[in-house]
């Protein structure tokens, strides 16, 4: 979900015309050009963080950078089940009027225009939180495992060093991890595991496929037996 911040949306949400004329934020004389990203992504956080968990999400992430004339505000928001496209642009707006009212208040956060972009998490962004490994049980991941790590549940073995494994998320609490591997079911500490990364699994759409198959062809199926007994019907009549 996008919005156009400054002069890309001339007006505020009250329709309160913003002020153009002048040298603006970072732009300042003395000042560097674009400002610090820095600085500007922490006054952000301290405006955004409490607005989106004010409705009852997470926020997982915020960047700055710079396309062109213009800098971009990148937002990741997310929730337990997920959340949709509605609950975005619900957050995209209470985003956008927070920003509006705090520069209203305090002056530019954003030097220059500005493009609020909204979203939620894609499968690629890795699991580095409980949070993110509890709102993914079900799921296989990749992962690193940590040079002296315990697996529980595995007849003591010890690895010799860090290495990689893939596993289906059984449990996650605040504390521990619990995988299921071909090696059986281990489980891990947060301290143990570096960022998770969920992986596509193909097969399971394929099962999705053919489930949806052999609905259509049972229903066809059914109509071929009802034209049958209209045509048993018609016989009988004649």
């Amino acid at each position: 979900m996008t919005q156009r911040g400054r002069a890309t949306r001339p007006t505020g949400p009250t329709g309160r015309p913003r002020r153009t004329d002048g040298p603006r934020g970072g732009d300042r004389a003395g000042a560097p050009r674009g400002g610090d990203l820095a600085a500007r992504r922490n006054r952000l956080r301290e405006v955004i963080e409490p607005v989106v968990q004010g409705v009852g999400y997470d926020l997982e992430d915020l960047s700055v950078s710079r396309a062109g004339r213009r800098h971009v505000v990148r937002v990741i928001v997310d929730a337990d089940g997920g959340i949709n496209l509605d609950a975005v642009a619900d957050v995209s707006r209470a985003v956008s009027a927070a920003l509006d009212a705090a520069e209203e208040a305090g002056g530019d956060i954003v030097a220059g225009e500005y493009q609020l972009e909204v979203s939620s998490p894609g499968v690629d962004r890795p699991l580095t939180l409980p949070r993110h490994w509890r709102r993914n049980v079900g799921r296989l991941v990749k992962v690193t495992t940590r040079a002296g790590a315990g697996l529980s549940g595995q007849r003591g073995e010890q690895p010799a060093g860090d290495r990689q494994v893939t596993g289906r998320v059984v449990a996650a609490d605040d504390e521990r991890v619990v995988l299921e591997t071909d090696s059986g079911r281990a489980e891990h500490t947060y301290a143990e595991l570096g960022p998770g990364r969920v992986q596509v699994e193909f097969s399971r759409l394929d099962e999705i496929d053919e489930a949806d198959e052999t609905d259509e062809a049972d229903e066809a199926g059914d109509d071929i037996d009802d034209i049958d007994d209209e045509d048993d019907v018609e016989d009988e009549e004649r």
